[in-house]
């Protein structure tokens, strides 16, 4: 059985991250996957940065780029203005996040903007595409009978947002999603089958119908782990983090969380798993390894 897989990839950071990260690419784009996404800071802290990562893979490889979009600190006009700019680049797929806070700011300080929800922005993204197609023109000066939809992917939470406050509150979110125009969901990160296996059936039970994507990251180091966990608050995986620490070996190291994403993703595949994303952290050679031990490379072919 052969499934689609993407990756996710960041801005660079630095002269020396960028040289690094158009090789990276490369080396991806060669694996053919359905897409990669590109990840956008919140207040537009790298718009420019991030637009530059989506036009090299449109215009310098043959992947699907997917961009990331957030509500932190946009109005309805900047969000319009930044979406009419993605699609004018070409960029035809996104990523809609409400967004957390900026360091240093509390959830209960007014740092949305205009936009309130993922919802309220996938709306948006559809809308100005709808606009924009009203006034586009075929050969000729024709008006396209067919116009291509928009993807607009938003995020899920197996083990639940952190500001969650009810069991149901991240199935009800889901479903408004998709209700808004969503098309597929891509999942937090998390280290259980049975985390994404049980969230993906209760919101069948839900009504939610649209395509779930596991996002999986390879932890390569006992470093790299903590800072997953900190980050997301997702549930230790106990084998993993001792094996992790126990060994000093950087290549013993890589080599166990290439091993634990490898089962992760053949037990949630087995589980019916639409796809895999796969967050690569810049860097290709634990996701290569990955998809090679799961024997998909150069056989995704088909688009979720």
């Amino acid at each position: 059985m052969t499934i689609p897989y993407s990756f996710e990839l960041f801005p660079p950071r630095s002269a020396s991250a960028e040289l690094s990260l158009w090789d990276t690419i490369q080396v991806l784009a060669a694996t053919g996957p359905d897409f990669m996404s590109v990840t956008y800071g919140a207040n537009g802290s790298s718009r420019k940065s991030s637009l530059q990562v989506l036009t090299y893979l449109l215009e310098q490889t043959p992947v699907h780029p997917l961009a990331h979009l957030t509500c932190v600190g946009s109005s309805h006009f900047e969000a319009n203005r930044l979406v009419r700019e993605f699609l004018d680049a070409g960029i035809t797929s996104f990523l809609a996040l409400r967004g957390d806070p900026p360091a240093g700011v509390s959830e209960d300080d007014q740092f949305l903007g205009d936009l309130g929800s993922a919802s309220e922005l996938v709306q948006l993204i559809h809308r100005v595409q709808a606009e924009r197609a009203q006034y586009a023109t075929g050969f000729g000066g024709r008006i396209p009978e067919h116009r291509a939809r928009v993807r607009v992917a938003v995020a899920a939470f197996p083990n639940g947002h952190p500001r969650s406050r009810r069991t149901n509150q991240d199935l009800d979110t889901l479903m408004a999603k998709e209700v808004s125009g969503a098309t597929m969901a891509i999942t937090q990160l998390f280290f259980h089958a049975e985390d994404y296996l049980g969230f993906v059936a209760d919101a069948r039970a839900f009504g939610v119908t649209i395509p779930i994507l596991p996002g999986l990251m390879p932890a390569t180091s006992p470093v790299r782990l903590e800072r997953i966990l900190e980050l997301t608050g997702e549930r230790r995986p106990g084998a993993l983090s001792r094996a992790l620490h126990a060994s000093d070996s950087p290549d013993e190291q890589l080599s166990i969380g290439i091993e634990h994403s490898t089962a992760l993703a053949r037990e949630i595949i087995d589980g019916g798993a639409p796809a895999l994303h796969l967050y690569s952290f810049n860097q290709h050679q634990a996701v290569v390894s990955v998809l090679d031990e799961l024997n998909l490379i150069n056989q995704s072919k088909e688009t979720v």
